[in-house]
């Protein structure tokens, strides 16, 4: 894991207090050896945050800002702050993780449950990339391909948003109309960007995690956080230019829109 960011300066992560946020801070610290790599984890009450403030405490090269993704303003402050931590560097990769899993089949579901879940998992991750995008440039400005090396925004994304996979016996269990939609619309977010993105040379994808044994994946998730995000890094620390306007699984697989 190491071997497969060391060559990337500065990243950011999203929803980084608990879940596969958490983890992919504590990963990337301990996988590297460069004291001057900046990893910057945002939470929404940094204060609350208690594993990742150990995290912190334990690690200088940690940075935490307080982040709340549906308010606009707390965005623009975001990059200010994330501004004055990479400078001249730039940032080099956004992982846009944080996500909210509104739970609501057909009987359940309302306009209100639905635009919830959609401000946090699809509007968010456009609106934070779009704050950042000058620091992305920055980076990108000094390389050249594609990957983490010089640029990259990565949205966590779910198979769950999958219109061709929501069929048969796949769909029968998950029944989420806000959380599957809000995941298709961050799909769509992500090629879209991806074709904006393309000419300042910032590789933009979308990457499914698997089913993981978070407090949003449950109890009965078959994938570990360790066992995820392992793969995760692994797959991001790879990308070159071919994956750029991608949805991959953790595994590195294409999956279907």
């Amino acid at each position: 894991m190491s071997s497969a960011f060391k060559n990337c300066r500065t990243v950011m992560v999203t929803g980084a207090s608990r879940g596969l946020g958490l983890r992919v801070v504590e990963s990337l610290v301990a996988g590297s050896s460069d004291p001057d790599k900046i990893i910057i984890a945002t939470a929404r009450n940094p204060s609350g945050a208690q594993e990742l403030q150990k995290l912190a405490e334990r690690h200088p090269n940690i940075h935490i800002i307080t982040l709340d993704v549906i308010s606009q303003e707390s965005i623009e402050k975001a990059a200010q702050d994330v501004d004055l931590l990479v400078q001249e560097l730039g940032l080099n990769c956004l992982i846009n993780n944080a996500g909210i899993n509104v739970v609501a089949n057909f009987e359940t579901v309302t306009a209100e449950k639905m635009l919830e879940n959609f401000h946090t998992n699809s509007v968010a991750p456009l609106m934070i990339t779009k704050a950042v995008l000058h620091l992305l440039k920055r980076a990108a400005a000094k390389g050249t391909g594609m990957g983490i090396h010089r640029a990259a925004v990565i949205n966590m994304t779910s198979l769950l948003g999958s219109v061709e996979l929501n069929w048969g016996d796949r769909a029968k269990n998950f029944k989420w109309y806000p959380y599957r939609t809000s995941k298709s619309a961050l799909n769509m977010v992500t090629r879209c960007m991806a074709v904006d993105l393309e000419a300042d040379g910032i590789l933009c994808m979308g990457l499914h995690p698997g089913w993981v044994r978070t407090d949003m994946g449950g109890p009965e998730a078959p994938l570990s956080p360790e066992e995820s995000i392992s793969s995760v890094l692994s797959v991001i620390g790879g990308l070159t230019e071919k994956d750029h306007g991608s949805f991959l699984h953790y595994t590195g697989e294409p999956l279907p829109w």
